[in-house]
């Protein structure tokens, strides 16, 4: 009867019908738990949970893409994916047409408009690429039937269903991808609910379809994060080869040296950086078998907050100053005069 009353519900809220009903993943002991620890923090509502998960369908292929080893690829090849001529000209058209918000984002927020630009287009492509996975599905079958992570996304799968009711959206209308990740900026959940923001004030955070909103929400996430406006984010290096090298590039992704202790490590910087500068050493293979070093500042390490990667880092940083440098190009080129046809025309003065 527990059954047939949830399906009746989930059928009278338009979610689903009866034969398409996942009755399996429903009645889990894992989820009958879920719904009422959520119930009971408050913010969701019973009824709508279990209409939600009465039409959820598991996608055993997110599993075996999550399980899949990835193999990290170098910087040669990594950079030409994102350091790319159709980004570059995108990244310009879509500061044009959004010059407004991204001004505004940048004197709110104190983020330079190409790292917001260049992070959108990488996450992407301006919103041409945003995930076909309906969420409820993807973060549903990582929360129940990856292990591995599961209490991960069992928090993102929570943040979820308190977004939907909060924004007052369908929450099996919202798509993404495999893992979770909304919208032109590509938000977790819980990303959403703690920096997603309403931009242009029309009473939603629509980081789906609204520029201004997802401008917004990436130039919010980049100030709670510590970056610092106008600041270097990496300055090239020399080292002198060693052990204290290989300890310093085991570091990745932590700040934990200044700049005159790298010194006294054997890095020296290859442009002007304050001695007191928070840095890790940054190794980038350019070539097969040619390695160069960088300083990554605190703005890079701001970078690996958004996707914990220093090749993602860099290339964030590369296309950002690339795009800025043509978005200045175009507007403070002065237009051409049309040529004249006729040059036996006369001259009107």
């Amino acid at each position: 009867m527990l059954v047939l009353r949830r399906l009746a519900l989930a059928a009278m809220l338009g979610c689903v019908s009866a034969a398409q009903a996942d009755v399996a993943l429903m009645m889990r002991p894992d989820v009958q738990r879920f719904i009422d620890e959520q119930v009971a923090q408050g913010g969701v509502n019973r009824a709508e949970m279990e209409a939600v998960f009465a039409n959820v369908e598991s996608k055993p292929n997110i599993i075996a893409v999550m399980d899949k080893p990835s193999t990290a690829r170098p910087w040669y090849q990594f950079r030409p994916n994102f350091y790319s001529e159709r980004l570059m000209q995108e990244g310009v058209a879509f500061w044009q047409q959004n010059e407004a918000a991204l001004q505004r984002a940048s004197e709110q927020y104190k983020v330079e408009p190409e790292i917001i630009v260049a992070i959108i287009g990488i996450e992407t492509r301006y919103g041409r690429v945003t995930g076909n996975y309906r969420l409820a599905d993807a973060l549903s079958t990582l929360a129940f039937d990856y292990p591995r992570r599961a209490e991960f996304f069992r928090g993102e799968l929570a943040e979820f269903f308190r977004l939907a009711r909060s924004e007052n959206v369908n929450a099996l209308s919202l798509k993404g991808s495999y893992a979770g990740a909304m919208g032109m900026p590509q938000f977790m959940p819980s990303s959403y609910r703690k920096w997603a923001v309403d931009f242009d004030g029309d009473g939603h955070r629509d980081i789906w379809n609204n520029p201004a909103d997802a401008i917004g929400s990436v130039g919010n996430y980049f100030q709670q994060h510590g970056w610092l406006g106008g600041d270097d984010v990496v300055v090239p290096a020399a080292v002198t080869p060693g052990p204290a090298i290989d300890e310093l590039v085991a570091d990745k992704f932590n700040l934990h040296y200044t700049v005159a202790e790298l010194k006294a490590r054997g890095v020296q910087p290859l442009a002007t950086v304050r001695d007191d500068a928070l840095a890790v050493l940054v190794p980038l293979e350019v070539a097969p078998g040619e390695m160069r070093y960088w300083l990554g500042l605190n703005n890079f390490y701001t970078i690996t907050r958004y996707n914990k990667s220093t090749l993602y880092a860099m290339v964030t940083h590369e296309l950002a100053d690339e795009i800025r440098n043509r978005y200045l190009a175009a507007r403070y080129t002065p237009a051409q005069p049309a040529a004249n046809p006729d040059s036996t025309a006369p001259v009107v003065n």
